[in-house]
Order: structure tokens, then C-alpha cells, then sequence
């Protein structure tokens, strides 16, 4: 895996050991940026799931002003920080937090931690992603900026609901196996 594009473009990141994690491929990483791209600057990111952390790091690359990691599994959240150093990115832009996706989503909203511009989250194709989506619809008031976006990377034959709460399905990419799909605040459209 490497950084695609931006100020650490080119720089190789470390892979998770085993197969049970998926890492974004570079490909596909690539076309999520492509759509993204007009927002990235300056926003805050949060990467759910966040595996080897490399959606996150390329937001950073691509000058998001901060990037929130949270995966569940703490050898994740090593190998994170690990390309976080390879990266030579500094702790001010970032956070990595040890939580399941949805208690992180759960404490963000009681703690009032504040809105991101955009959510990727991108569990293991057998995880039920619909606690993390509803949780995410009903709180988006609380869990997502005004103008902000969620992306869900999903298996292509994985159906998932095009109105959840306050967040409607607006676009849904197939590359290969995986699927991207893009979510907002019904009142920002």
C-alpha cells in the first residue's frame, strides 16, 4: 500500500499481518478521493474501522486539517500509529482511538466531540453495518458537519438502506468486489 497523492504522496505504509482485515485498495482509494476531492481541504476526518489507517493518512496527505482513526482491535491501532510515524505526521493532527465503531459513535455524541465534514467507515465484509448506519442517521445532526458526508466502502452485493434517519443515499460507486456508498444530511441537498 502506498500514498496516492498530496505532501506524503509516494510513501509506503505497512499492511495488516493477517487476512481478517481489509485494507481500501489503492484503487479504490483513488476513486474515493477523486469524488472527494473539492472538500477534503481543511476538514475534519473521521476514519471508522480505520485497519491500516491508510483512507485517513491519504486525507491527510491531501491537507484535511485532522483525522480521527478508530478501530477496535489495538494491534490495528499500532499498526496506525506505526504509518502515522513512517509518514512523519505529528499527534496534532491526528487521533487514534482504540472503540468499537458504533460506542465510539455512542461517547462522540455524549461528549459533544464536535462534527465531522466526513465519515469513512469501512468495517469487515461480515459485520452488520446497519447499527453503525442507524446510529449514524440518528445523530447526524451531532456526528456530521451541515454539509458533510459519509462513505460507506460495502461488498457490491451488500444492500444498504437508502434513507437512514436524517442521512439519505445519494450515490452509490462499484469497483470490482467493493462498492462505495455516499450518504448526507437530507436538508443539504
Amino acid at each position: 500500500m502506498r500514498i496516492i497523492a498530496g505532501k506524503y504522496r509516494g510513501r509506503k505504509l505497512k499492511s495488516p499481518p493477517s487476512l481478517e482485515t481489509r485494507p481500501t485498495s489503492d484503487r479504490l482509494r483513488e476513486t474515493l478521493f477523486n469524488v472527494i476531492a473539492p472538500r477534503i481541504k481543511g476538514m475534519r476526518f473521521l476514519d471508522l474501522c480505520a485497519g491500516s489507517g491508510a483512507v485517513g493518512i491519504e486525507a491527510l496527505s491531501r491537507a484535511a486539517e485532522q483525522v480521527t482513526f478508530v478501530d477496535r482491535s489495538r494491534k490495528m491501532c499500532g499498526l496506525i500509529e506505526a504509518n502515522l510515524d513512517l509518514c512523519r505526521i505529528t499527534d496534532g493532527e491526528v487521533a487514534v482511538v482504540t472503540a468499537d465503531a458504533f460506542d465510539f459513535l455512542r461517547k462522540a455524541v455524549k461528549r459533544q466531540l464536535g462534527t465531522w465534514d466526513i465519515i469513512f467507515y469501512d468495517p469487515p465484509y461480515s459485520e452488520d453495518y446497519l447499527p453503525v448506519l442507524e446510529a449514524l442517521g440518528s445523530s447526524a445532526s451531532e456526528l456530521l458537519s451541515p454539509e458533510g458526508l459519509l462513505v460507506i466502502e460495502h461488498h457490491h452485493k451488500t444492500e444498504l438502506p437508502g434513507e437512514t434517519g436524517a442521512l439519505i443515499r445519494r450515490r452509490v460507486l462499484k469497483q470490482g468486489e467493493s462498492a462505495l456508498s455516499f450518504y448526507s444530511r437530507a436538508e443539504s441537498w
